[in-house]
């Protein structure tokens, strides 16, 4: 069975590679903005759902590591004429001014700056629970972005930074999306993977069981925090240019609507939803301009859109809470019982 798994993967794999270059060669460049963004959405959505699903904490502060992330890898990687350009108002600090590293080297280091920033906030709010974790969580996030807005010699404050080199190419953010796709899946299948689930579904059995609960919540939530560190980096390399109030409560918001969307618990949910919410708010970026739909006329409302996807989360949270997947994977076993495969007989393949 593993070993029918493990080939059909691989192929898999190969199909989705090969797809992958072929799209990269005959989309247009906003085609292909559109599916690396679904990429780093799916970064960002299995970082929150780390949290949020596999976990059971409720997080808001995602947008605060993603900004961490971002403006650590743009200045590490950005030359330093680049550097003096945006730094006008107050020069850079002299010891990152003429300091310049490789795209890989300042992406691991946006990731341990996001996490060690989420170490430091999670010791002390990870002792709350529900409402009040998330309330403390959110207050971090903006705490994060007044400071980044106020650092004007460390970040170039509310004028933000421009020309950041380009490196978030579509096998680069589709590589790291993979990459995050396999941690994912080998992490919740671990025996820590099971802890988390177990502090998940109830704290008190689990630390009766042995389990230390806070100290999972802390690993969790630093691991998250890493991931969005990342995903906020490759973010920043993708548009070239970020500033404070991008990473306000409104992007926590639209991963939130993902993982929601997806199914809290879910790899495959998360994956799903980044894609199809990404491809949907662009396809319904029409709604932002003029409207003239027979009696029905309108001269632009813009953010039309997000209150077609705030009702459609209301709509999912009342018919559906669990979301599309719910806490289910997709599977080739689950596949084969759909059908969908052909199903496995004793000594081989069907």
């Amino acid at each position: 069975m593993k070993t029918r798994d493990t080939t059909l993967t691989l192929i898999a794999l190969a199909v989705f590679v090969l797809l992958l270059g072929t799209a990269d060669h005959t989309l247009g460049n906003y085609a292909m903005r559109i599916l690396n963004l679904s990429a780093i959405y799916i970064v960002l959505a299995l970082s929150l759902n780390l949290v949020n699903g596999f976990t059971g904490l409720f997080s808001l502060g995602c947008a605060g590591f993603m900004a961490v992330g971002a403006y650590v890898s743009a200045i590490l990687t950005m030359s330093p004429d680049v550097k003096e350009m945006n730094f006008f108002l107050e020069p850079l600090s002299p010891w990152l001014q003429n300091l310049t590293v490789p795209f890989g080297v300042a992406l691991i280091a946006g990731g341990v700056c996001a996490a060690i920033a989420g170490l430091i906030i999670g010791l002390p709010v990870l002792r709350l629970k529900d409402d009040y974790l998330a309330i403390a969580t959110l207050g971090f996030a903006e705490i994060i972005r007044v400071v980044i807005t106020n650092l004007q010699g460390w970040t170039n404050g509310a004028q933000g930074l421009k020309d950041i080199p380009k490196y978030s190419t579509t096998w680069a953010v589709w590589g790291v999306a993979l990459l995050t796709i396999f941690f994912m899946s080998r992490l919740v299948r671990s025996s820590y993977g099971r802890q988390l689930k177990a502090v998940r579904d109830d704290e008190i059995a689990a630390e009766a069981m042995g389990v230390n609960v806070f100290r999972v919540k802390v690993a969790s939530f630093t691991i998250s925090s890493f991931m969005a560190g990342v995903g906020g980096a490759m973010l920043g390399h993708m548009i070239t240019t970020i500033d404070p109030k991008m990473f306000s409560f409104m992007l926590t918001f639209n991963i939130l609507l993902i993982v929601v969307l997806g199914g809290n618990g879910s790899i495959t949910g998360s994956v799903i939803a980044s894609i199809g919410v990404t491809v949907l708010m662009e396809a319904m970026r029409f709604l932002d301009e003029p409207l003239h739909f027979f009696f029905l006329k309108t001269d632009g409302l813009p953010g039309l859109r997000m209150v077609v996807f705030s009702a459609l989360l209301m709509i999912v949270v009342i018919f559906r809470q669990r979301g599309l997947m719910g806490d289910r994977e997709l599977s080739w076993e689950r596949l084969a019982k759909a059908g969908l495969l052909p199903r496995r007989k004793k000594g081989g393949l069907a």
